[in-house]
């Protein structure tokens, strides 16, 4: 038997509140793996000890009645937050833009005039500041809106900016190797856009109206970096860098992930560094585990990358259809269905430490604004969802959650991004407590049409009949998935073998049971959860000097179907 030695800083508090739990016997033949880890010394950087929680502003809290989730609504939740537990916040794009979602900006240093002003977007970081929470912002470097000045002012060949862009004056042949850099789609037309104004042909990885910025020219990457100090001085504790494979494109074939791409981050992360040596970049490198490990660029990269593939395996292992949608494929399909058989996720864990990144660099997580959510996919079922956030919290590494997760939020469909990124429930009155408008943005047929836009209404009824998906309601709950994750967080922050010290042990017993243990300088927390649809017995779990704090799933020595227990010894 190997066992996993993971690497980073210890914390010693205590975790109170434990039920005792009947001692178990002697352990039974099962599949146990394990790892040695490099042995690294990092530094103590905040952003090893966050517990991160994604924030889609608009659909968040509204503050005003316009429908519109708003930088006031963010900081009436802070004492939510600051109740459940979590740090850091990560808001998805805050700058003045055409779309719903922002990722299309035509303002560097303006903020969505739909979220609030400048005023009550600095009150907002101040208020999360003062109750120790770190806030980092969505920053788009690869493209910018086609209504952009910039690109406006490109296509008319107009000084300095006919170059801000990259452009050419022919269409490439199909079969060339240009199409999508996260597909096998050879086809050109799916990246060279036409503009009637230049008579060229321009390249936007993410459609036509969304053009890549040409930061090979010097003016162009001066100006990332001047907006990223702006908002620095504002008080963002950094940013989570969006498709930073595609930043610079090498022609057909080479369209993400080049070496001028990984260069062009060191350099970003040298200057983000000089503004303030505490500044936190993260990066969505949307691609298996080696290739996101570039981004960490021999330690002049990146200071973390998100780990897709964590979420996909704990996902995998609970559910039973393929009913999901991912945007932009980069990971492979059968990544999302394997066989249920828990040692992927030391498969996983295994792939990020043989990678050129320190572990330190991943970040785990289930889902993001990108991906269906975790309770439909799951379908609703609670035990399932509360085994996936113990699968995450026991994973080494920086944890984020995506709005909603903590009370099981589901979505009404697949097939288009805004069902992933439907208003927060926070109790079961008008419109689940989000604003007091009639109507709440997903409904604005400007936005969507009036066929689209009836979704809402249904659904939102669907959610409000059941009664059981909102804050509120899993807070009065003393078992709901809510009180797991702030229990979880609490578990994260205050118990050393969490961190990236903590060795991580998976056991996956004969009859379905998984044992996860994590341990530090005589702190030890065991994690057993019961991945199959019947009771189990745990008799062979060996609990000597741990008590339970979380264990209402247990019947003697016989846990419910999709049932967890949670055992830690006193610190």
């Amino acid at each position: 038997m190997k066992t996993f030695t993971l690497s980073a800083l210890a914390l010693a508090l205590t975790l109170t509140g434990c039920k005792p739990a009947p001692s178990t016997n002697t352990n039974t033949n099962n599949a146990v793996t394990t790892a040695q880890t490099k042995a690294v010394e990092q530094p103590a950087d905040w952003w090893q000890s966050a517990i991160f929680y994604q924030i889609w502003p608009r659909s968040f809290y509204d503050s005003n009645n316009d429908g519109h989730g708003d930088f006031n609504g963010m900081t009436a939740k802070l004492p939510y937050l600051e109740e459940l537990g979590v740090n850091a916040l990560w808001l998805t794009p805050i700058f003045e833009a055409p779309s719903y979602h922002g990722y299309d900006f035509t303002e560097f240093y303006k903020v969505e005039s739909d979220y609030g002003s400048m005023a009550e977007f600095e009150a907002f970081i101040k208020a999360a500041d003062d109750k120790g929470m770190k806030v980092i912002l969505d920053l788009v470097i690869n493209h910018i809106s086609s209504q952009h000045d910039w690109f406006q002012q490109s296509e008319k060949q107009q000084a300095p900016f006919s170059d801000y862009f990259v452009w050419r004056d022919d269409m490439p042949k199909a079969g060339s190797g240009w199409g999508h850099a996260w597909s096998d789609n050879d086809k050109p037309e799916a990246v060279w856009h036409w503009s009637e104004t230049r008579k060229q042909y321009y390249y936007g990885a993410f459609g036509a109206s969304q053009p890549d910025l040409n930061l090979r020219h010097p003016d162009v990457a001066n100006e990332m970096k001047k907006m990223a100090k702006f908002w620095l001085d504002k008080g963002v504790a950094g940013f989570r860098l969006d498709a930073v494979r595609f930043a610079m494109e090498g022609g057909a074939n080479a369209q993400a992930d080049t070496q001028e791409t990984i260069e062009y981050w060191q350099d970003f992360n040298q200057y983000i560094k000089s503004v303030n040596p505490q500044a936190y970049l993260v990066g969505e490198a949307w691609a298996d585990l080696p290739i996101a490990a570039k981004y960490y660029g021999e330690g002049k990269g990146l200071d973390q990358g998100f780990d897709f593939e964590v979420g996909y395996k704990i996902l995998s292992l609970l559910k039973t259809d393929t009913d999901t949608d991912v945007l932009f494929g980069t990971m492979p399909s059968n990544e999302q269905h394997k066989a249920k058989n828990a040692l992927i996720l030391d498969e996983n864990l295994q792939q990020r430490k043989d990678s050129q990144a320190p572990l330190h660099f991943f970040t785990p997580f289930l889902t993001n604004h990108d991906q269906e959510r975790v309770a439909y996919q799951l379908k609703e079922h609670d035990g399932k969802a509360k085994l996936a956030a113990a699968m995450l919290f026991s994973s080494p590494g920086t944890p984020y959650i995506y709005y909603g997760e903590e009370i099981g939020l589901t979505q009404q469909r697949i097939g288009d991004d805004v069902y992933k990124r439907a208003p927060m429930q926070w109790d079961n009155s008008h419109q689940a407590g989000f604003t007091q408008s009639n109507n709440s943005w997903v409904e604005e047929t400007a936005l969507f049409g009036d066929d689209f836009a009836n979704w809402w209404p249904e659904f939102l009824a669907k959610q409000l009949a059941a009664g059981d998906r909102s804050v509120a309601a899993q807070q009065a709950q003393p078992n709901s998935v809510w009180r797991l994750y702030q229990h979880l967080i609490a578990m994260k922050k205050q118990r050393p073998e969490f961190t990236i010290n903590g060795s991580y042990q998976l056991t996956q017993h004969d009859n379905g049971i998984v044992e996860i243990t994590r341990e530090l300088n005589g702190s030890k927390s065991v994690f057993v959860l019961n991945l199959t649809d019947k009771a189990q017995s745990i008799s062979s779990i060996t609990r000597d000097g741990l008590t339970a704090s979380w264990q209402h799933d247990l019947n003697g020595d016989q846990l419910a179907a999709y049932g967890l227990l949670l055992l830690n010894n006193t610190l």
